[in-house]
């Protein structure tokens, strides 16, 4: 017996979600299919109880300055138990929140892995399923190279799953997890080895990011292996070892993590049947408003290959589901200048193009203004954390094209200043702001000198016209 609804969400996370709540919203009769738990990855193995972490790690770091300020806190060895228990029951309620959100609004929870057997059916445990729009967003899971031993590490999942602290943990991967789950561990207080496989870390982000971050890290004491590609991992007695491809090894580990990326989780759903293209890496290639190839078919989050964040698959679904449901045909997400954080100790924001991308594409008409301080919050402190920020502008209106910051609380400063950047907003504006004083966010509307630029420009023309830059140096 074949059931049949106006919009099938495959995968009960952000996306997915997203979409079938507003479908449902609109009176219309859906269904999400999931396997596992509601929420996602996000809710459920990143962004959240990472966030949970990362903020066990911000008190951690508190307790270390509290002296310097008069407040006799002394810090122990972390209550790990307590920890993941607080954090597994902040998660659980989040959990249940959804399945009686879902329940509430009308949605039919399907329990199990959907694959299709046709362009508008798919089939979950011996049962079919008719729609007439189906929405892929099955989101992604996390690479594990094919080398020898690699199952003796784990992934972020399985970093979640850790109900014992590792006292000696090496994290494979120079991305913001690697970051991240280093400069947790690290803070609350295991001995931490990040390795890199390139020169640096966070290589996709300007390079004023990388630099900072990579002396902050090892300031608080992570070690740091560069230009190490893991050929092996092995057990020894004293625990697990990395040996790289040029023979260097490393080691004893109690935990070894893989954070080296994260593949489409797409290879199940049997998309042959239906005639939805799929890239050899899993992604699903959409359009500008996430139709894949075949009428009533569509993909949105992680699985497009577009910018892999909660809040972009949150509105691809509400987006897509306007245009479906509620004829508003153009309802389509704007990809550019979208913000970006990564809770790194210390944190980072983004929006826009780094230096190097600017130049690429307005040559030499960019000026970039840049500040490095220390923030009033560690006056007292012996263990002050560097905050460091750059605006990127463009043209003879200094438009601002990218904001790049990284220090106490640039994950909270950059969402307004993001809002800024998406209207248009030039350095001038900037500086007709009056600073909040004292913050560090002053620092973004006080910084008054750019750095030496190209002079003598022949000709510009006007970025905000969509028009080329040529000039002569």
């Amino acid at each position: 017996m074949k059931k049949h609804f106006d919009l099938i969400a495959i995968g009960g996370g952000s996306g997915g979600l997203a979409v079938a709540e507003k479908a449902a919203k609109y009176g219309k009769k859906v269904a999400v299919i999931e396997a596992s738990k509601m929420g996602g990855t996000c809710v459920n193995n990143g962004s959240v109880p990472k966030k949970v972490m990362g903020y066990a790690a911000n008190l951690a770091h508190a307790v270390d300055d509290a002296p310097g300020f008069g407040i006799l806190a002394t810090r122990q060895a972390t209550d790990w138990n307590k920890l993941v228990q607080g954090r597994d029951n902040y998660i659980r309620n989040i959990n249940q929140y959804w399945d009686g959100y879902v329940t509430e609004n009308g949605i039919q929870h399907i329990q199990g892995y959907a694959r299709f057997i046709g362009s508008n059916s798919v089939e979950v445990n011996g049962t079919h399923y008719t729609a007439d729009h189906i929405v892929i967003a099955t989101g992604g899971k996390p690479i594990v190279p094919s080398v020898p031993g690699a199952k003796l590490g784990i992934t972020s999942d399985g970093f979640f799953q850790l109900r014992e602290q590792p006292k000696r943990v090496a994290i494979i991967g120079g991305g913001y997890i690697g970051v991240e789950l280093s400069g947790v561990l690290n803070a609350l207080g295991s001995s931490v080895t990040l390795i890199a496989r390139g020169n640096s870390i966070m290589e996709q982000f300007d390079p004023m990011i990388s630099d900072v971050l990579s002396a902050e890290m090892q300031r608080q004491g992570i070690h740091m292996q560069a230009n190490f590609q893991v050929a092996t991992l092995s057990n020894s007695a004293e625990g697990i070892i990395v040996c790289s491809t040029d023979g260097k090894t490393i080691g004893a580990y109690d935990s070894v993590i893989w954070a080296v990326g994260r593949r489409p989780n797409t290879q199940a759903l049997n998309l042959q049947a239906a005639g939805v293209n799929m890239l050899p890496n899993g992604v699903i290639p959409v359009d500008e408003y996430e139709n894949t190839n075949v009428p009533g078919i569509y993909a949105i989050g992680d699985i497009t290959g577009k910018i892999p964040l909660t809040p972009v698959a949150i509105a691809a679904g509400r987006k897509l589901a306007e245009r479906l449901f509620i004829n508003k045909t153009d309802s389509k997400v704007d990809y550019d200048n979208v913000p970006s954080v990564v809770f790194s100790h210390p944190p980072i924001g983004t929006v826009g193009l780094s230096e190097t991308q600017a130049r690429e594409r307005y040559g030499r008409n960019v000026s970039i203004y840049q500040s490095e301080f220390t923030p009033m919050r560690y006056a007292l402190s012996t263990h002050g954390s560097t905050t460091a920020m750059k605006l990127v502008c463009a043209g003879t209106s200094e438009k601002v094209v990218g904001i790049h910051l990284i220090g106490d609380n640039a994950d909270e400063m950059l969402q307004g200043f993001a809002v800024a950047v998406k209207m248009g907003a030039t350095k001038a504006d900037f500086d007709n702001t009056i600073a909040i004083h004292p913050s560090s966010a002053e620092e973004l509307v006080t910084m008054k000198t750019p750095e030496s630029n190209c002079e003598n420009i022949d000709e510009i023309q006007d970025i905000d016209g969509g028009n080329e830059w040529r000039q002569v140096c």
